[in-house]
C-alpha cells in the first residue's frame, strides 16, 4: 500500500474531529480546545505538547472564524478590545507556566465552577430572559480565560463566553466577539510554546485538526447569526455542563 494513502487514512479521524469541534466552537464560542485537547491527551500526547499543538491549529481556525463573524456583524468591537489585551497577557503567562510547572492542581476547582455556570445558563434559557445588558466584569475574565486556556489546554471560550452570557450579554455578539479575540490569544500562546518547547509538539494529528477546523470555521459564524438567542443560550449551557463534568471526572479519577 502507498505510504501516502496510509498516512491519509490515519489523519482522517483528526480531520473529522477538527471539523466537528470548530462548527461547535464557531457557533457557541467554546469547545474546540477542550474537545481537541482531550482527544490528543487520551492518545498519549503530553499535556504541554497537546496544548501547543491545539493552539497552533487555533491560530488559523480563529483567523477564519473571526473574519466570518466580522462579515456577519457578530462582533462588538468595544468588547473585543476589553477582552483581547488582558487575554493575550494571561495567555502568555499561562503558556509559560504550563511549560515549566504542573498547573493541574487547580483544574478540578475550575471545572466545578464551570459546571455551575453551565447549569445557571440552562436555568436562564429555560426562564427565557431575553433582556440583554452590557457586561461589567470583562478585563479580569479576559486575563483569567487567557491564562486557563494556555495552562489548562482549553478555557477561553468556557470561561469568557459563559460568564459574559451569565452577566446578560447578547449571545450572538458575545460568541462572535470572543471567537474573534481568540485569534490574538492563540497566536501569542503558540509563539510562547514554540520558545519553550520547540517544534516537536506539531504532529500529523495537528495537521488533521487544522484541515478540519479551517474547513468548518465559516459555518459556525453563520449558525451564530441565524440561531435564536434562547437556543444559543441552551446549547452553550449543555456543552459547557457536559464538557466540564467530563473533565472533572477525568481530573478526579486521574
Amino acid at each position: 500500500m502507498d505510504p501516502t494513502s496510509t498516512e491519509l487514512i490515519h489523519i482522517l479521524p483528526f480531520v473529522a474531529v477538527g471539523f466537528a469541534a470548530q462548527v461547535v466552537d464557531g457557533a457557541l464560542g467554546m469547545a474546540f480546545g477542550v474537545i481537541s485537547n482531550t482527544l490528543l491527551i487520551s492518545l498519549g500526547v503530553p499535556p504541554a505538547a497537546a496544548s501547543a499543538g491545539v493552539h497552533s491549529v487555533e491560530t488559523f481556525t480563529t483567523a477564519v472564524s473571526g473574519i466570518s463573524h466580522a462579515v456577519h456583524r457578530n462582533v462588538n468591537w468595544r468588547l473585543f478590545l476589553r477582552l483581547m489585551i488582558p487575554g493575550v497577557i494571561g495567555g502568555a503567562l499561562g503558556a509559560y507556566v504550563l511549560s515549566n510547572i504542573d498547573a493541574a492542581v487547580v483544574k478540578p476547582f475550575i471545572l466545578a465552577y464551570l459546571t455551575g455556570i453551565g447549569i445557571y445558563l440552562l436555568i436562564r434559557a429555560w426562564r427565557h430572559k431575553a433582556a440583554t445588558r452590557e457586561p461589567k466584569i470583562v478585563e479580569p475574565l479576559g486575563f483569567l480565560g487567557g491564562f486557563l486556556d494556555a495552562a489548562g489546554g482549553g478555557g477561553w471560550g468556557p470561561v469568557v463566553t459563559s460568564n459574559l452570557l451569565a452577566q446578560g450579554a447578547a449571545p450572538r455578539t458575545t460568541i462572535g466577539t470572543v471567537n474573534t479575540a481568540e485569534f490574538f490569544l492563540t497566536t501569542t500562546i503558540s509563539a510562547t510554546f514554540i520558545t519553550q518547547l520547540g517544534w516537536g509538539a506539531f504532529t500529523m494529528a495537528t495537521v488533521g485538526l487544522l484541515i478540519g477546523g479551517i474547513c468548518a470555521a465559516p459555518f459556525g459564524a453563520m449558525l451564530a447569526k441565524r440561531v435564536p438567542a434562547r437556543t444559543l443560550l441552551t446549547l452553550v449551557g449543555v456543552i459547557l455542563t457536559l464538557t466540564s463534568l467530563w473533565g472533572l471526572y477525568q481530573a478526579v479519577k486521574g
